[in-house]
């Protein structure tokens, strides 16, 4: 496994790849990594020869200061992972190397971006936009893997790849829980013991609400007001949730052939999302 921290000494190896004809796969990563990263990384070798991991903690998508200094930072226990797992090339890179001149341009997608994770954190994808195509533009991967947990961020990077005519293709990897349902984040360590017993309740709503969806209902606020009592009652605190069409995360209308249920609780001072596909032709 070789470790890169300057743009040009790994676009020089890509190159060399490349001339071998070999088909590269990149897993962007802002490190602290779990089994749901791992995941990323196994589907990756999947679709490639090459797999690139970068570890990148990108201040442009931070709302404060104190979040972006307080993001865990474990990079030699990241690349020990990484080695276990066969990746070939990390990118690691410094926030100078990326942003050498500040940044005068920027990438938004507009349509997907201001519900659910955007209305809280107003520049969040705008920086995750603009750090994902300048990775693709220094990598220049055949094959990109994101995780379906965060699926608005997906839905935007595959907007993205397709009106800027990116030639990637962008492979997503299902959501990856702990054996109680919770989502795996990096997030999920900040729990307190209480906490972790009541979070699995944020799947179980989830979970309801597209088993109730799939029987027929249709009446989306209801079905919103009736999740966030269940998410009450069991000492969550809802923050939002949203129910749209899956494929640009539109009001769904009769010609929708699937939802997304975007879910987002606060347990405690940690905010915990979820989220759930249902197509709409699965009716009992």
């Amino acid at each position: 496994m070789q470790v890169f921290a300057a743009i040009l000494a790994l676009r020089n190896r890509i190159r060399q790849l490349k001339r071998e004809d070999r088909k590269i796969a990149l897993v962007p990563t802002m490190g602290n990594l779990h089994k749901g990263h791992l995941a990323l990384i196994r589907e990756a070798h999947k679709h490639a020869d090459i797999v690139i991991v970068s570890i990148f903690v990108n201040p442009i998508q931070f709302e404060s200061a104190d979040d972006l200094s307080n993001y865990p930072r474990t990079l030699e226990d990241d690349l020990n992972k990484l080695s276990l797992e066969a990746v070939d090339l990390v990118f690691t890179p410094t926030a100078e190397a990326i942003y050498p001149e500040g940044l005068d341009a920027r990438v938004f997608i507009t349509v997907p971006e201001y519900i659910f994770e955007g209305v809280s954190r107003r520049i969040h994808f705008r920086g995750v936009a603009t750090i994902v195509a300048k990775l693709f533009n220094i990598i220049q991967p055949d094959v990109a893997c994101f995780g379906e947990k965060d699926f608005q961020q997906l839905v935007i990077i595959r907007k993205m790849v397709t009106d800027l005519s990116m030639d990637i293709d962008i492979v997503s990897v299902p959501i990856v829980r702990e054996i109680n349902g919770l989502a795996m984040s990096s997030r999920n360590h900040l729990l307190t013991q209480d906490e972790v017993q009541r979070a699995p309740e944020l799947f179980r709503v989830t979970r309801w609400i597209a088993s109730v969806i799939r029987k027929g209902r249709r009446d989306y606020i209801s079905i919103i007001k009736d999740a966030n009592i269940r998410l009450c009652a069991a000492g969550l605190q809802p923050d939002q949730i949203f129910i749209r069409d899956a494929n640009m995360l539109q009001i769904v209308t009769s010609k929708s052939t699937q939802v997304v249920i975007l879910m987002s609780v606060f347990l405690g001072k940690v905010r915990l999302i979820d989220n759930q596909v249902v197509k709409l032709l699965e009716i009992n």
